[in-house]
């Protein structure tokens, strides 16, 4: 039987192998009660099953509350468990939403339950199938910029917001003409009063066609199309109709229908933001872990996928930021072509570089920086230089600091960069 199969976190002061057949029989056949019509023929058909119960030891006390424990009295202490569980894919069909709802939904609120964090989804190949891969991807993205051998170089438009579209277009001259592959709109700028695409994407648009015809490289810029779904088919035509290569979508407030219909309706790259993903993610024992997250967006389609970065502003460890851009550059499912190019982002710089290049492990990867550009002492084309400067270096085996000796704009950019 084809399935999906869910890894998660549990912990229960109670029996863990009882409370695992608890999530395996509400997310698929059951009920707490034997119902009407519950045949034995229809449980060996649609049921899930446990597969596996890892025991990690006892807490002193649970980490959520539950009424239901308060009602019924807590039987021992906490334990935790990783648990396996196998979800017959005819259950669910080729349905993005009703997977989430399968191997999430109601399991976060059953009462034995005081901590569950989905951490992993696998998905057979048959499954797999039935969904898009990035129409884009790694290679596309590459091919689009005349990219290869090396990460390609972002950045992002600051102010985040605020600028009116005239402004906004200079800014990407400018860019252009330093020397970005990429630039992308921030999170909280899609479609403003003060900026609104429709007078944005044109005026942007204009401006690395200029630089293009000046330089003979193509930019890719990721406009943000975040927006109900229909206006985000509109967006994308505007792109494309532009000559546009990219769009940006806020993956977690768009959700999984928003991602595959953009996706059903533009051959536009994806760049895929998860902006609100630390809400799901920040707790150890409770949400989802960016292994199972990035997995279901990758079966809408997305192209690039952001991962934060090692070293920046945000809360993310190294381990975590390793293993997010990995699960990108790994297929979904063994020998399919579905990776997706991880974008490293938040704080990065020069000196930040040599992390993502040990957590990639190789340079099909997404280096944006914003301050780390735009803020360099020498102006951005002194900022995109360090960049540069810092991967040839690395790739040559020699440290950033031995370089620098050599090459000015990644020796301000430590200098500069580094004391702050």
């Amino acid at each position: 039987m084809n399935c999906i199969v869910a890894e998660y976190l549990l912990e229960t002061p109670f029996p863990l192998a009882d409370v695992a057949a608890m999530m395996a029989g509400e997310q698929s056949s059951g009920t707490f009660v034997r119902v009407a019509g519950e045949t034995d023929e229809l449980r060996a058909r649609s049921a899930a099953e446990v597969l596996s119960i890892e025991e990690l030891g006892e807490l002193p006390a649970p980490t959520l509350a539950s009424a239901y424990i308060d009602r019924k009295g807590a039987p021992g202490p906490a334990k935790r468990a990783r648990v396996r569980i196998a979800f017959p894919t005819r259950n669910i069909g080729r349905n993005l939403p009703t997977l989430a709802a399968t191997v999430s939904g109601n399991l976060y609120d059953i009462g034995e339950i005081t901590g569950l964090k989905l951490l992993d989804i696998s998905v057979p190949a048959e499954y797999r199938a039935r969904f898009p891969i990035p129409v884009q991807g790694i290679s596309g993205t590459r091919a689009s910029l005349g990219v290869t051998g090396r990460p390609v170089f972002g950045t992002i438009i600051k102010p985040n917001v605020g600028m009116h579209p005239d402004a906004i277009a200079a800014l990407v001259g400018d860019l252009c003409a330093a020397g970005v592959d990429f630039i992308k709109d921030d999170e909280v700028c899609a479609n403003p009063d003060i900026a609104p695409l429709s007078k944005r994407v044109p005026l942007v648009m204009e401006a690395i066609k200029r630089a293009e015809d000046a330089s003979g490289r193509r930019v890719m810029m990721a406009f943000n199309i975040t927006d109900e779904v229909d206006a985000m088919r509109r967006h994308a035509d505007l792109v494309a109709a532009h000559g546009g290569t990219c769009v940006m979508a806020s993956l977690n407030w768009c959700g999984l229908s928003g991602i595959e219909s953009l996706r059903n309706h533009t051959d536009l790259a994806i760049h895929a933001h998860r902006n609100g993903f630390g809400a799901m993610s920040r707790h150890p024992a409770l949400g989802i872990a960016f292994p199972a997250y990035q997995a279901l967006f990758r079966l809408a389609g997305v192209d690039h996928m952001h991962v934060h970065g090692i070293g920046g502003k945000f809360v993310d460890s190294r381990d975590e930021v390793t293993e997010a851009a990995r699960a990108c550059l790994a297929p979904l499912t063994p020998g399919a072509d579905d990776r997706v190019m991880p974008a490293f982002s938040s704080g990065q710089w020069a000196g930040t570089l040599p992390s993502a290049m040990e957590a990639s492990q190789n340079e099909d990867f997404m280096f944006m920086c914003g301050g780390g550009i735009l803020a360099h002492p020498g102006g951005p084309s002194a900022g995109i230089a360090s960049l540069r400067e810092a991967y040839a270096a690395l790739a040559a085996g020699e440290d950033l600091a031995t370089a620098a000796k050599d090459h000015a704009a990644l020796a301000s950019a430590l200098d500069f960069f580094g004391a702050s």
